[in-house]
């Protein structure tokens, strides 16, 4: 049986860490329901207050071939590393020196976005080398 999955954050700011990853990874906000033409209207007829607007946040790969990512408000930060990350396939049937040079220049996009980068993995067999990082609320991913 085949299943559909969608990835959840925890956030402190759901809009803000969805306009990072729709930037990050290419997606674009989740659009309305259908017969709204906005999100503010679609929650009016929901009854969601305006105080509860940015509990939660949306978006999806205009290809449709990736996940939906889904962003909602809780109360506590991180606590520790994450147990699970993305992996952020950034330098796709590169290696070497042009791999790692792929990497550097995505984490540099990133960080200008609200990244942090957290340490470099140096090509050693098997491994082809990746740069951690963290997104605005530091949760860790790879650049792989």
């Amino acid at each position: 049986m085949s299943r559909d999955i969608q990835i959840t954050f925890d956030s402190g700011d759901p809009a803000r860490l969805a306009a990072f990853w729709a930037e990050a990874l290419g997606y674009r906000p989740q659009d309305p329901p259908a017969g709204f033409p906005s999100w503010d209207e679609a929650l009016d007829a929901m009854g969601v207050p305006p105080e509860r607007r940015g509990d939660a946040s949306a978006i999806i790969d205009p290809t449709g071939s990736r996940p939906r990512l889904f962003f909602q408000r809780v109360p506590e930060g991180k606590q520790a590393k994450n147990r699970v990350h993305l992996d952020v396939r950034a330098a796709p049937g590169l290696d070497g020196d042009a791999r790692m040079a792929a990497l550097e220049r995505e984490a540099r996009r990133l960080v200008a976005l609200g990244a942090t980068r957290l340490r470099r993995h140096e090509p050693a067999p098997p491994h082809a080398g990746h740069i951690v990082m963290a997104d605005p609320e530091g949760n860790e991913f790879c650049l792989d």
